[in-house]
């Protein structure tokens, strides 16, 4: 499986590339570069003096042009004290705020020197674009501040002082085609018998229950980061036919050898399958599936596959011990988990689990990264009916902190990029969890 990853080069120029991602030879990842924040260090260098009693204030206004002609303020700096070589904060700005995604778009600059009452005195100003911006990377640009008024009264003006620029090189954003998209579903009884409405698995001839609705509108977000669309399929919390064994990772299509499915259709239907066959018991255990990706992932550290956990649950966990050390032990391998949450229920384990507030733990020991990403979905259900709006905002916080996720683990590890490879180097891989 070609698996892509999207990385953002601040300044960079737009490339669509085709590089990997760890170790020669193994599986590679294609990143196409987006160019959407860019993070700028300022200084200046001899401005003029304003104040009668001191130097000068100065700050920066950043305008953005109209297609009218006329600027729109997008930025300001700080203000640096009584200096004529000012150095400001960096700080970062959507480049679309910046120049409205055209990079040869005027950008104007103005520097002022603060007055206590608002009637900050005119320095000087200076145009450029972003893509002049842009050269800046890993070098300086310096820019003349220049005071139109000021240069008519003297012959021998030449400037207001200078603003040097810099760009710096961040990974701000990627866009992720996994290694390995997992999906896992809860079938434990306290979901209800699924021939009766009130069960969580109802499977009503009319229209898809919460479980299924929660897999389709998840998986419809993460089977884009999927170039294959095969996706193993797994249900938990269950007795299997034909000797009612109990199964905390067992595959939905029956299929032991391949437990892929083709497509979130394929999920759905194996999932449907699944209910028919196995009887619904329990507990509500998480460690066992963790752990079973986790040991793929244990086999390749070396940046070349990422790999999803997508768990859909109604909020009990039963071996809550046993999951927090199983989280514990996958913050150190190429993996995340998103939690979905349906049902009515409390979620306070799946919050812990999410880590946002305080790191989850075990034994003492703490997870070096947040990997797990837990989103209730009744949040996402809209009562106005306006599902597009209600979707979107749902993928805004499924893959909220993936990003993060991937690339702490790749810088925490040394893990760069290699050299671009063409499409047809890249190799075909799909592992079976």
């Amino acid at each position: 499986m070609s698996n892509v990853l999207a990385r953002t080069y601040v300044g960079a120029p737009w490339v669509t590339i085709l590089p990997g991602w760890g170790t020669p030879g193994k599986k590679s990842f294609k990143k196409t570069c987006l160019r959407d924040i860019a993070t700028m260090q300022l200084c200046a260098n001899k401005l003029d003096k304003k104040d009668f009693f001191g130097k000068s204030d100065p700050f920066l206004v950043f305008y953005r042009s109209n297609e009218d002609g006329t600027f729109t303020i997008c930025h300001k700096t700080e203000v640096v004290k009584n200096t004529l070589n000012p150095v400001w904060q960096p700080f970062t700005i959507a480049v679309r705020a910046l120049c409205n995604g055209d990079y040869d778009r005027t950008v104007k600059v103005d520097v002022y020197d603060w007055d206590r009452d608002g009637s900050h005195d005119f320095i000087g100003e200076f145009t450029t674009s972003y893509r002049d911006f842009s050269r800046g990377q890993n070098q300086f640009n310096v820019y003349e501040v220049l005071n139109a008024k000021k240069k008519g009264k003297k012959k021998k003006y030449i400037n207001s002082g200078t603003v040097t620029t810099g760009i710096s090189s961040e990974w701000t954003f990627i866009y992720i085609h996994f290694s390995c998209v997992s999906m896992c579903v809860c079938l434990c009884s306290l979901t209800g018998n699924p021939s009766q409405p009130t069960s969580l698995h109802y499977m009503n001839p009319y229209q898809m229950n919460a479980y299924a609705m929660a897999l389709k509108a998840v998986g419809e977000i993460i089977q884009d980061y999927d170039s294959d669309k095969l996706f193993p399929a797994y249900g938990f919390g269950a007795k299997l036919p034909p000797d009612g064994k109990i199964s905390h990772a067992f595959p939905l299509s029956g299929d032991n050898e391949n437990p892929n499915c083709v497509g979130i259709e394929g999920v759905l239907e194996a999932y449907f399958q699944g209910l028919r066959t196995v009887q619904l018991y329990g507990p509500t255990n998480f460690s066992p599936v963790i752990n079973q990706v986790a040991r793929s992932a244990q086999d390749v550290t070396d940046g070349s596959q990422y790999f999803v956990l997508l768990m859909i649950t109604d909020g009990v966990i039963s071996d809550m011990v046993q999951t927090k050390e199983a989280v514990v032990n996958a913050a150190a391998l190429p993996m995340s988990i998103i939690i979905v949450g349906v049902g009515p229920a409390k979620f306070d384990a799946m919050e812990e689990l999410d880590g946002d507030e305080v790191r989850v733990s075990s034994r003492g020991r703490f997870a070096e990264r947040d990997i797990v990403q837990f989103v209730p979905f009744r949040d996402y259900m809209d009562q106005s009916g306006n599902q597009v709006l209600s979707m979107a905002r749902l993928a805004k916080d499924v893959l909220a902190e993936i990003p993060e996720q991937l690339l702490g683990f790749m810088k925490t590890r040394g893990i760069e990029p290699r050299p671009a490879l063409s499409s047809s180097e890249l190799p075909k891989l799909h592992r079976h969890i």
